[in-house]
């Protein structure tokens, strides 16, 4: 029988990586107990070992791209960390009203001056706009303003911004569309430094969840939230989203999308980055809002996420000195993890970016696209 450290290597083989090789792909093993825990425990065993230091990559992004490229994950995914997860999600809605904020208190509430850091000056803490765009502030820009051309934004227009993060949106639409915009958001956190970002501005910022909502709105947008709702609550959300939206309004749904539907993420992701984060397919997104809403665009610009991130990494090196000291080592190996495995996933296509523009009754003679 082959041994863990047989299987490992035959299996990396396979996608072409090569163990102490100087390509890219290739990684470098430190302890020989890497073996034994991949095979143990899938992504969450490979994910802590790098963690520890057991092992490294020449390119981590490179790497994880090709791992999925060569579909490498479907070989180890099924081990206990794995089978937990998703008895936990059929059973239990890790999304509930009251676990809803844990999202918020773990990952979004970990120090702003992480993400002031890793961010661009806006704050945006979503997939950046590249098709002109050459630089992080620039993309964020970008991706702000197609989001208003969107949804057709003038003066006045009140919008709805579920899930507003540090006020981003909120703010750019106030001064440049002289928007009223009420943001909610379930991390303390970000709500303090949104109302001080927003001073001055028509801009109402709520810790609040998106259910306890039933105000109504001439648009909605969600930018990157909907990946913390869960399967269970699609449907919640939708209506929410429909209650709250005028008829003739529109409603923005920006989030990251996945090529089949799960009802779970990936066990060391949920562990360590988004507990209780489940990434939508397009058939998951067009049968819970089915009756609800009628599709009017569907735009993919998932391979500019892997330049975002690609960026988000890069800030958050150069800033590392100085965050140090609070967040330490093992932190920044996990960090470094998320961030480039997250862009390896786009790279290999098997992520993707959506914006889906939705319209509560269909738009009369029909939507014009915008990109």
């Amino acid at each position: 029988m082959a041994s863990a450290h047989e299987l490992v290597v035959d299996l990396l083989k396979k996608a072409d990586i090569t163990v102490g090789g100087d390509r890219p792909q290739d990684i470098t093993v430190y302890d020989e107990r890497l073996y034994n825990r991949v095979i143990r425990y899938g992504t969450v065993g490979l994910g802590e070992a790098y963690m520890d230091g057991w092992w490294d990559a020449n390119s981590l992004d490179t790497f994880i791209a090709t791992v999925l490229q060569a579909h490498l994950e479907k070989v180890i995914e099924i081990n206990l960390a794995s089978v937990i997860a998703i008895a936990k999600s059929f059973i239990f809605n890790q999304q509930s009203g009251k676990n809803a904020f844990t999202v918020g208190e773990v990952h979004y509430d970990l120090g702003n001056d992480l993400y002031e850091a890793m961010l661009d000056t806006r704050m945006v803490y979503t997939c950046g706009y590249w098709a002109k765009a050459k630089t992080l502030d620039k993309a964020q820009e970008a991706k702000l303003d197609l989001v208003c051309r969107k949804i057709g934004l003038k003066k006045g227009d009140r919008i709805l911004d579920i899930g507003c993060g540090w006020g981003s949106f909120a703010k750019f639409a106030a001064e440049k569309y002289g928007a009223e915009v009420v943001g909610i958001t379930v991390s303390k956190e970000q709500a303090t430094l949104a109302r001080e970002r927003c001073k001055g501005l028509s801009v109402e910022i709520r810790v609040q969840d998106y259910r306890e909502m039933h105000e109504e709105f001439d648009h909605i947008v969600s930018l990157g939230m909907f990946e913390h709702v869960g399967p269970k609550n699609y449907r919640d959300y939708f209506e929410v989203a429909r209650r709250c939206l005028k008829d003739d309004g529109l409603f923005l749904l920006h989030t990251i999308g996945d090529n089949v539907s799960r009802t779970t993420s990936d066990p060391w992701i949920t562990k360590y980055i988004f507990p209780g984060g489940v990434i939508p397919s397009a058939a998951q997104i067009g049968k819970t809002s089915e009756g609800l809403f009628v599709i009017e665009d569907w735009h993919n610009f998932g391979p500019d996420y892997d330049k975002t991130l690609m960026a988000w990494a890069a800030n958050f090196d150069a800033a590392w000195p100085k965050l140090r000291e609070k967040y330490g080592d093992r932190f920044y190996r996990m960090w470094k993890y998320y961030l480039l495995a997250c862009a390896g996933a786009f790279r290999a296509r098997q992520t993707h970016l959506w914006q889906i523009v939705l319209s509560k009754n269909g738009v009369p003679g029909g939507y014009t696209s915008v990109r």
